[in-house]
């Protein structure tokens, strides 16, 4: 009887049943034992001090003026005269400290994305236009993610004569003054353009979704368009945008690409990211309690950000009051001055916001690029993918680094989703369901740095300890770091198919003398092959482009080298290429294309990188 309440009350089920225990136990383990506890090795380590528990890291961070200060430094912008004589506008940002500089990059970002991405959600889901089936194409671009290259192009658009400043001051002469950005300001710009899309198909599906009879009852008690949209509308669709804006925050906060390449300013460098980053890659106090306490408070915030989205919304969904029902988006022909801002305003912002994906494509395949466009044309660098052994050594590292952490995430998506979509009555579903979730809100600069401190002191000396150098065989580190970062992604394409298939389904098969297993195996898996073969994909794509993990814990042996640490070292190293990085970024592209298409030939949905809409 004790047996019979106490597996109950954990799994949901009076009988014990070893599938079912499993299912339970195996992603529940994994979690804390490869997210849990390195997490809790580093709080360990961040709350000593002279062998006592101390806040003592915390104190001398937060007291310093390095990492936290309310009084800025620096100008914003100044005109600067060049060498030729010419004046130009340099824009930088001002220095707040470390903490600061990342929340106001991280604010910032939210708050230019979040325009962005609403602007055009709201044109492609409310406006029926010529050209509309292009545009959505071309929204498509940027979700292609292409590490370091397409920041690097960012950073040339706005050089003295760059893209931007052709375009705004040669040509249409709206610029009183050249302008280049650096420092704070290129990495808040580099990052609106890399992350805009995550809240373009959040708020894309939530215009979509929302009761165009609300809209309707509105404009009959005479509300106009803009009060209409501000009213009804707007408020409706937040959640959905809200959500795709708090994860732009976090992704934001430990982004290292953008602080990388403009490294070159000192602003750019403190950044909590970078701070921790540049820790690996000099060795300088890499084991340090201090860096270990600024990964906690980094932790800390995004972890506050995901809990408030969470709080305000559900991260997954949300709904409305209505009458049930399927219904068809509201989708009109704009009016003259609507068409002109659409193609005048809206259609020229997003060709300029796909374009450092199309100029990794013309890099790779340019001899050079000094000026506003490349110049020369060339196969060689796409040709030293196949022909270079080191090159060929990463992406064959990249691919079974990828395929071994997808087969783990398949294992865990597939025992998280059933136990939680199928006994809702347990203790554990709720813990289960959330630590399934949560990867999405821990940067990958935190998990690596966890790895870090975990491995180095549970298995010293051996190739295990990232501390041993040459001697470390970062494959299985790798692999689990992948695998928990990567996580949230499949298991929401795997719950969302388990909750498609009715569980009397399975209760037949138990009736007729099925095992738990054989109604699992034979009835269920068949049944959501498809989500499985699509989370399969997309993660896929996913570990193939990890970046923050793979230039940490990844770049520490050059012969286990992952491609983004390939790339890293090519775009910011003396003797390094940036048209052989632009090659393996085009390599990563194709290999999302294709990716992309097939989950969506196999499983007949909209599926994106995003994986959170």
């Amino acid at each position: 009887m004790k047996v019979s309440k106490w597996s109950e009350r954990l799994f949901g089920t009076p009988i014990f049943d070893p599938v079912v225990t499993t299912s339970f136990l195996f992603p529940l383990l994994y979690l804390i034992a490869f997210l849990i506890i390195p997490v809790l090795t580093m709080l360990a380590i961040a709350f000593v001090y002279n062998g006592h528990f101390s806040l003592y890291w915390f104190k001398n961070i937060l007291t310093s003026d390095y990492y936290l200060s309310f009084r800025p430094t620096g100008e914003f912008y100044r005109l600067v005269t060049m060498p030729s004589g010419e004046q130009i506008y340099y824009v930088q940002g001002v220095d707040f400290g470390v903490i600061l500089n990342s929340i106001i990059v991280s604010l910032s970002v939210m708050i230019l994305t979040t325009i962005l991405g609403t602007v055009f959600a709201f044109v492609m889901a409310r406006y029926d236009f010529p050209g509309k089936n292009i545009v959505r194409i071309l929204l498509f671009v940027p979700l292609l993610v292409t590490p370091f290259v397409n920041v690097f192009i960012v950073k040339k658009m706005f050089l003295p004569n760059g893209l931007i400043n052709w375009l705004f001051y040669d040509i249409l002469h709206v610029f009183p003054h050249r302008i280049v950005i650096d420092g704070l300001v290129g990495v808040i710009v580099a990052q609106t353009m890399t992350y805009y899309p995550i809240v373009y198909l959040n708020a894309y599906a939530s215009f979509i979704n929302i009761d165009p009879t609300l809209e309707e009852q509105a404009e009959n008690l005479g509300s106009g368009s803009f009060h209409l949209f501000r009213t009804v509308t707007f408020p409706l669709a937040l959640p959905g945008i809200a959500a795709g804006a708090t994860l732009v925050g976090i992704f934001s906060l430990e982004d290292l690409a953008a602080p990388i390449v403009f490294q070159g300013n000192p602003l750019a460098r403190k950044l909590m990211s970078f701070q921790i980053y540049s820790a690996f890659t000099s060795g300088f106090n890499v084991g340090s309690p201090q860096l270990a306490a600024l990964a906690i408070i980094m932790l800390t915030i995004a972890i506050l950000m995901f809990l408030g989205i969470r709080k305000y919304v559900s991260m997954r969904q949300y709904a409305m009051l209505s009458k049930g029902g399927r219904w068809k988006p509201r989708v009109a022909k704009p009016k003259g001055w609507q068409a002109a801002l659409i193609y005048l305003v809206v259609l020229p912002m997003l060709l300029i916001s796909i374009f450092p994906q199309i100029g990794v494509v013309l890099l790779a395949f340019s001899e050079s690029w000094s000026g506003t466009w490349p110049e020369g044309f060339t196969t060689q660098h796409i040709m030293s993918i196949v022909t270079q052994p080191d090159i060929e050594r990463v992406i064959m590292n990249s691919v079974m680094y990828s395929t071994a952490a997808i087969i783990v995430i398949l294992l865990l998506s597939l025992t998280a989703s059933y136990a939680s979509s199928r006994f809702k009555k347990s203790q554990l579903g709720p813990v289960l369901d959330s630590l399934s979730t949560i990867p999405i809100a821990v940067p990958g600069i935190v998990i690596a740095m966890g790895y870090f401190f975990f491995f180095a002191k549970v298995f010293p000396d051996t190739p295990l300890d990232p501390t041993n150098l040459l001697g470390f065989n970062p494959a299985m580190v790798l692999v689990l770091a992948y695998s928990i970062r990567r996580l949230p992604f499949a298991a929401r394409s795997i719950s969302a198919g388990i909750q498609q298939v009715h569980v009397s389904l399975e209760e037949a098969a138990l009736n007729l003398g099925a095992g738990r297993w054989k109604a699992l195996t034979g009835i269920l898996m068949p049944l959501i092959l498809l989500n499985l073969l699509g989370g399969a994909m997309l993660s896929f794509v996913y570990c193939m482009s990890e970046t923050s993990v793979g230039i940490t814990l990844g770049s520490i042996n050059p012969d286990y080298y992952p491609i983004t640490a390939r790339m890293v070292e090519l775009m910011t190293s003396a003797v390094g290429s940036a048209n052989l990085a632009a090659a393996l970024g085009v390599f990563l592209m194709v290999v999302q294309i294709i990716a992309i298409v097939l989950a969506n030939l196999i499983t007949k949905q909209r599926y994106s990188f995003i994986g959170l809409t």
